[in-house]
């Protein structure tokens, strides 16, 4: 029976590109489906031989250990330059973004928050 391998669902190309090549690179027998119009399907790549689920999930989680390093290696380079991502940074690169989205979370509270306010004033 097919055992769900890697899901790729919110995973950029590259990192789907290279567990494929990955994937392929040790010889397991997978293959991937798609959500399709409607995303009722998942998007993932799967095992078709239960034999090798165990080699496949441990170069799986091989690669995703050395991706997440190589990740908190890059962000530490960058907040070492003075190039990681902040708050501040994204509000003098993209202002009129960033208001908006301030705009919209205040509006969710307050749509959220209106009926208990009205239950305490009344």
């Amino acid at each position: 029976m097919a055992h769900l391998l890697f899901r790729l669902r919110h995973v950029t190309d590259e990192e789907a590109l290279e567990v494929r090549a990955l994937l392929d690179e040790h010889g397991f027998d997978v293959y991937e489906t798609q959500a399709g119009v409607f995303r009722l399907g998942v998007d993932a790549i799967w095992l078709r031989d239960e034999r090798q689920r165990e080699a496949a999930e441990t170069v799986l989680a091989a690669y995703q250990a050395e991706r997440f390093d190589q990740a908190r290696r890059e962000l530490s380079a960058a907040r070492a330059e003075g190039k990681a991502p902040t708050l501040l940074r994204r509000l003098l690169e993209h202002p009129v973004q960033v208001v908006l989205v301030l705009i919209a979370i205040g509006l969710i509270a307050a749509l959220t928050l209106l009926p208990f306010l009205g239950l305490m004033g009344g």
